[in-house]
C-alpha cells in the first residue's frame, strides 16, 4: 500500500517513513478517542433514562 501524499507549501510529495508512522499513530489515537466519546455519550443517555424511569424530573436529572 503506498503512503499518502502530503502537501508542504506548493510541493506535494509522498510522506516519509517517519511522517507516515506518525500519521498512523495520530489517526489511531483520534479513532480511539471517538470510540471513547461515543461510549461515554451512550452511558450518559442510559443513566438519564434509568433516572427518569425512577421518577426523577428532567430538572433533577440535569442537576446531577
Amino acid at each position: 500500500m503506498p503512503k499518502p501524499n502530503i502537501q508542504v507549501d506548493d510541493l506535494v510529495r509522498e510522506m516519509s517513513d517517519t511522517e507516515h508512522e506518525t500519521y498512523k499513530i495520530v489517526t489511531a489515537a483520534i479513532k480511539a478517542q471517538a470510540v471513547t466519546q461515543a461510549a461515554q455519550a451512550a452511558a450518559k443517555t442510559s443513566a438519564q433514562k434509568k433516572l427518569a424511569a425512577l421518577g426523577l424530573t428532567a430538572a433533577e436529572i440535569a442537576a446531577l
